[in-house]
């Protein structure tokens, strides 16, 4: 089954006024939607759109592992564990929270940021936090026992698994006879031989989940 959902269909959220625009496709804070509370381990999927100088002050996360990839600008990070960096377009943040974080997020250039922020159930809980970035032009963003993230910039086979879910980042993209332009997705159960298809510039993000055994969930 595909079930796929529109760009338009996301829930806005943020503050506007202080220059914060997120969209989120899966029920999240003060929006909750008993319907759409998860994907496999994937609990969120949040486009941010952040203004020169805005940001998220410092706050805590814990028992989660967050992905973010950066679409355009660049993205300033500093967190509790000591790390500080800045992460830029085409690179992937990495941060797994274990037993508790804090962490603050920041428009660090000039031009408008914007980047696609995921939360993923834990491999395992517990922890201390870790943190890394991923650069380079061909890589793997993320890796764990029940979910890989990739990145595709052209048409191919995705993957089987109980849980596929797609996001387009840029460009137009053709799966299971629906058509999904940037800031769409398609989420795929029980799938196979599912191609995507496109015949222009395309970048999109495949998730390939399996359910989490409940034993490391308590």
């Amino acid at each position: 089954m595909i079930d796929v959902r529109r760009g338009g269909q996301r829930y806005a959220g943020g503050d506007p006024a202080a220059g914060i625009e997120t969209l989120h496709a899966f029920s999240f804070g003060s929006h909750y939607d008993p319907d759409n509370l998860r994907f496999g381990p994937l609990m969120a999927c949040n486009e941010e759109r952040l203004a020169p100088g805005a940001g998220f002050t410092e706050h805590p996360h814990g028992g989660v592992e967050i992905v973010t990839w950066v679409i355009e600008g660049e993205l300033g990070h500093r967190d509790s564990a000591g790390h500080e960096t800045v992460v830029r377009a085409g690179e992937a943040q990495l941060l797994s929270a274990g037993d508790g974080v804090r962490h603050v997020e920041r428009n660090a250039g000039a031009t408008p940021l914007r980047f696609l922020q995921m939360w993923l159930e834990p491999a395992a809980p517990g922890g201390d936090p870790r943190y890394g970035v991923e650069r380079g032009t061909r890589f793997l963003p993320f890796r764990q026992p029940h979910a890989v993230l990739s990145v595709a910039r052209g048409p191919g086979e995705l993957p089987t698994a109980p849980f596929v879910y797609v996001h387009v980042v840029r460009g137009s993209l053709r799966l299971g006879g629906e058509t999904l332009e940037a800031g769409d997705a398609a989420r795929a159960t029980g799938e196979q031989g599912l191609w995507a298809h496109s015949a222009e510039p395309v970048e999109y993000l495949v998730w390939e989940m399996h359910p989490v055994p409940r034993g490391l969930r308590d």
